[in-house]
């Protein structure tokens, strides 16, 4: 089991790689939820020389020696996109027995994320194992919810002092969003009469992150990842009427025979208009429809 001591350790090593200019420590442990067991996410962020991140100052072979050295199983670094346009690369490290990630993060996309998210402009983007797609603002939420482990010139928080705290336009961005699970119920409905069962449930699971990004936002909470996204609602300071359990139910009901379906519709449908009527009261999002502010 690795100890804190040692990821400590760990980071001033990568820290020391040519190229790179901070690392921090994200996830469970950086919320202190995390358990003997948990993993170990550390965003190691790196400096590209121009506004492409392939055209980059970081030494991948002296980061690879860096991995191998602490590495109890061979552990390649994938470079920058190696894990698709937005996860970016990385490797996966097992240390005393304890699995260990290094995700890249380049600073200049960081920080572009970081202007965007402070003037409302955000998107999902394509990307592998994110079914809703990969919100691109959330690079600035894993900056301000890690732990900063190593920053020798001050570039991270400089970046996490740009934020402060959740930007009130980027939550009214978010809860104006669930403008589509509105929709996403709609077209639901259109495939009942193929019983069409995996259309409906696509369609039912993603209005239904969107509602949950829309409650997180609300709240002022950052979401990094999908994982979790709608149980963490029930944890969320808010009343959000049993969102997540009715939400697990009425997903369940996704099966073979049009009743069921259409109660699953029904069901989705309720907890969109009560997601979006608090938005409303709160005074974030516009009172229907509105501008979709999802801009790539």
């Amino acid at each position: 089991m690795i100890s804190d001591h040692e990821i400590r350790r760990l980071a001033a090593d990568l820290a020391s790689v040519d190229g790179v200019v901070g690392v921090t420590l994200g996830g469970s442990r950086a919320r202190g939820t995390h358990h003997a067991g948990s993993d170990v996410d550390l965003g190691v962020y790196y400096e590209a020389s121009g506004s492409d991140s392939d055209s980059m100052s970081l030494d991948l072979a002296a980061l690879q020696r860096v991995a191998s050295a602490w590495s109890d199983e061979p552990a390649p670094v994938a470079g920058p996109g190696g894990w698709g346009p937005w996860v970016d690369g990385g490797a996966w490290l097992t240390v005393a027995g304890t699995p260990v990630d290094l995700i890249l993060r380049s600073l200049a996309r960081v920080a572009e994320q970081t202007e965007r998210a402070l003037r409302a402009e955000l998107a999902f983007h394509p990307q592998p194992g994110h079914p809703l797609g990969f919100l691109d603002v959330s690079y600035a939420g894993e900056l301000v919810t890690a732990r900063v482990l190593a920053d020798p010139d001050g570039a991270l928080s400089r970046l996490r002092s740009r934020l402060g705290g959740y930007p009130a336009p980027l939550r009214d961005a978010l809860v104006e969003a669930a403008w589509e699970a509105d929709f996403l119920c709609t077209v639901a409905r259109k495939a009942l009469p193929r019983e069409d069962v995996t259309y409906v449930a696509l369609c039912l699971a993603r209005a239904l992150m969107l509602c949950a990004h829309a409650w997180h936002a609300r709240a002022g909470a950052w979401v990094t990842n999908e994982k979790d996204l709608v149980p963490g609602v029930a944890r969320l300071p808010l009343d959000t009427r049993g969102f997540t359990s009715r939400a697990a139910a009425a997903l369940s009901r996704c099966g073979p025979g049009r009743d069921e379906l259409a109660r699953a519709i029904d069901e989705v449908e309720a907890l969109v208009q009560e997601c979006r009527s608090a938005g409303r009261r709160s005074g974030a999002g516009p009172a229907c429809g509105g501008t979709n502010r999802q801009r790539g």
